[in-house]
Formats: C-alpha cells, sequence, structure tokens
C-alpha cells in the first residue's frame, strides 16, 4: 500500500475513514477557495496541491470527469496566477457581458453533453487505463464542464464566477456522498458556504471600486 492510496487512513471520524490523499486534498482546497473570497493571489499556489491529490483520489473512485478536470485546473492555475499579478489590484473585478453570459451556458450544456458520452463510454475506448466503469457521468462531467467555466472567470476576477461556483458545490455534495468520500463531501458543504461569502466580499469591492 502506497502513501497515495485511498485504504491509507489518517485517521477516523465517527465511523468513517478518511486517507491521507482525501485529507490533503481536501485541505489544500479549503485553504484555495477561502484565499479566492478575498481575492488572494496565494489561492493559485494551494490550488496546485488541491489538483495534484484530489486527481490520485478521483481516479481511485471512478470520477474520472473530475479527475480530468484537475489537469485542467493545473494549467488555468499557472495562467490565473500569472493574471492576477498583471491586473492592478484597485478596481480588478468586473462583470461579465451579457452576449458571453448566453454563449457560456450554451457552452456548459453541450460541453455536458459531449463529455458526458465520452465519460460514459471510457471504460470502452481505454479498457487499458479505465477497467471500471464511470459513476454517474453526466452529473460529473456538468461539475466538471461548469467548473472549468467557473476558473476561467475567477482567473478573469469577473463576479459571476461564484454564481457557478454555487452551483457546482451544491451538485458535488450529493455526488461525493453518493460515492461515499464523506470528508470531501462535506468539504463542498463548507465551499457553499465560502462562495456565498466570496460573492458578497467582491461584490462590496465592485461596488466599493
Amino acid at each position: 500500500m502506497t502513501f497515495f492510496d485511498i485504504n491509507n487512513i489518517a485517521f477516523e471520524i465517527i465511523g468513517y475513514q478518511i486517507s491521507y490523499v482525501e485529507l490533503i486534498g481536501t485541505l489544500f482546497g479549503f485553504i484555495s477557495v477561502y484565499l479566492a473570497t478575498k481575492a488572494n493571489i496565494l489561492t493559485w499556489g494551494t490550488g496546485i496541491i488541491n489538483e495534484l491529490f484530489l486527481f490520485i483520489l478521483f481516479f481511485q473512485v471512478q470520477l474520472y470527469s473530475d479527475m480530468f478536470l484537475q489537469v485542467f485546473f493545473f494549467a488555468v492555475t499557472l495562467y490565473g496566477w500569472y493574471n492576477w499579478k498583471q491586473i492592478p489590484k484597485e478596481n480588478s473585478i468586473t462583470k461579465t457581458e451579457l452576449k458571453t453570459k448566453i454563449w457560456l451556458l450554451c457552452a456548459i450544456v453541450v460541453g455536458t453533453v459531449i463529455v458526458g458520452f465520452l465519460i460514459s463510454n471510457i471504460h470502452m475506448y481505454l479498457p487499458q487505463y479505465f477497467k471500471t466503469e464511470a459513476s454517474y457521468p453526466y452529473a460529473d462531467s456538468f461539475v466538471m464542464v461548469l467548473s472549468i467555466v467557473a476558473t476561467i472567470l475567477l482567473a478573469q476576477k469577473k463576479i459571476e464566477t461564484w454564481y457557478l461556483w454555487i452551483v457546482v458545490d451544491i451538485v458535488c455534495v450529493f455526488l461525493f456522498y453518493k460515492k461515499g468520500i464523506v470528508f470531501l463531501a462535506l468539504e463542498y458543504l463548507v465551499f457553499l458556504g465560502l462562495a456565498t461569502y466570496g460573492l458578497l466580499n467582491w461584490k462590496k469591492q465592485l461596488n466599493n471600486g
């Protein structure tokens, strides 16, 4: 058994065994989201650790869309880190135009259908790597696509990012609970509160700007 195995347990709470990989991924995810609500650039650095451990975790619980999502997150993390350094701190939070919102909504719907279909059949396309059929492929893909759009908006400091994260968090609470990764589900419940706080905090900064 390796350190990254989900059966390598860090501790147990009320009968639920928390693996080291779930624990570390969860803790750094919490730190990263909290820093994002403060518009703190360190959100991107802590996000990298979160992405690495969740990639390993999701592969082991057959949530393949979420697994691939971590690869995208890593790429956007580098972009976001660079972009936030370039944006002047004052008046940096902005709104997305209506036309862009419509295009993003269409992209979310179409993307979910396409990715959901691919992920639901990935065990047939790549049986040597994915021996087990994907769990909840369309719900998982919806989370993936919505998170991609939300992360891009976060990197651009668009306030709409928090509306999307609120939806992501609600879906993830139920999805992860169904998959038995309860500690991560609880984290997303906390994320829901943080996303709401982030929305209110960014609105305040936007109005004050």
